[in-house]
């Protein structure tokens, strides 16, 4: 199919009312999120929640949780209907999970890892420098935050286990920059998208650090449908994330975001996450 013709399709779809109801009334849309910059931005997710609303003629519900795992539990539990997660997980639980847009950022659907260190470390150049430090680590499900620098770790022939003296794991991206940068870890790993946007709403954290080394390009952060979803909701909710762009009101959001849209995206995106939790797993076998 041409994708004009698709986007068009999709277009289309954003104006149909997505299926469900209780005694007459619509149904709520439950959207499942993780703490990234976004978790003192009330207001905004306000303005997100009203926008999804009158979009899918639906309520819509927020439910926000402090790691990947338990949003994970819920949406393969059939108690979200949608998801904004990580491509770690994503690529875990694949077969349990419909993937239903990805995030475009400078153009492309894809993101980085970045290992931060404080700015007074002008050294460190890779994971390897930082051998007895003390490490911040995300969240045990996230790429960018965990899955990225263990496996690093591992093709330069080191033991994650044991490499770093001590690791602790933050629970949010925002809160690595914030423990680096304060003194808590000598390094720590997160979303760079993440990064990069707190650099612009909040350069007050990111200035006590530095940027020391960049991953290669992966799959953005997914958003994900719960197997078992209607395909006329499937198709409603991905055509409100890809026209978000084409409206006023939904480009002030995707500005808010930091984004320059959603696309229905490709699992092939995700094959180089998959191939890293691959070898992590059968290393710890």
């Amino acid at each position: 199919m041409h994708r004009r013709h698709f986007l068009q399709m999709l277009s289309g779809a954003a104006a149909m009312p997505l299926t469900g109801s209780v005694h007459g009334e619509p149904a709520t849309l439950r959207i499942g999120l993780t703490p990234v910059f976004l978790d003192d931005q009330l207001d905004f997710l306000k303005q997100l929640n009203a926008y999804f609303a009158r979009r899918s003629g639906r309520p819509v519900s927020f439910i926000q949780r402090g790691s990947y795992r338990e949003i994970n539990e819920l949406i393969l539990g059939g108690k979200l209907d949608f998801a904004w997660i990580c491509g770690y997980p994503y690529v875990s639980h694949r077969r349990d999970m419909r993937l239903l847009a990805v995030p475009v950022y400078h153009g492309k659907p894809l993101y980085q890892s970045y290992l931060i260190v404080p700015k007074s470390d002008s050294d460190t150049r890779y994971f390897t420098d930082l051998r007895g430090k003390i490490y911040a680590y995300s969240d045990p499900d996230s790429n960018s935050g965990f899955l990225y620098p263990q496996y690093s770790l591992l093709r330069a022939g080191e033991n994650p286990t044991t490499f770093f003296s001590r690791t602790f794991f933050t629970w949010a991206h925002r809160k690595v920059v914030v423990a680096v940068g304060v003194g808590l870890a000598q390094g720590g790993s997160v979303d760079g998208y993440v990064y990069d946007t707190l650099a612009l709403v909040h350069p007050e954290l990111t200035a006590a650090t530095r940027v020391a080394h960049r991953s290669p390009l992966f799959g953005h952060t997914p958003f994900v449908a719960r197997h078992d979803i209607p395909e006329r909701d499937f198709r409603s909710m991905q055509g409100i994330l890809v026209s978000m762009r084409d409206d006023q009101e939904g480009a002030q959001l995707l500005r808010s975001l930091n984004l320059d849209g959603f696309t229905p995206g490709d699992d092939h995106l995700y094959d180089s996450i998959a191939a890293m939790a691959r070898t992590l797993a059968e290393s710890r076998r």
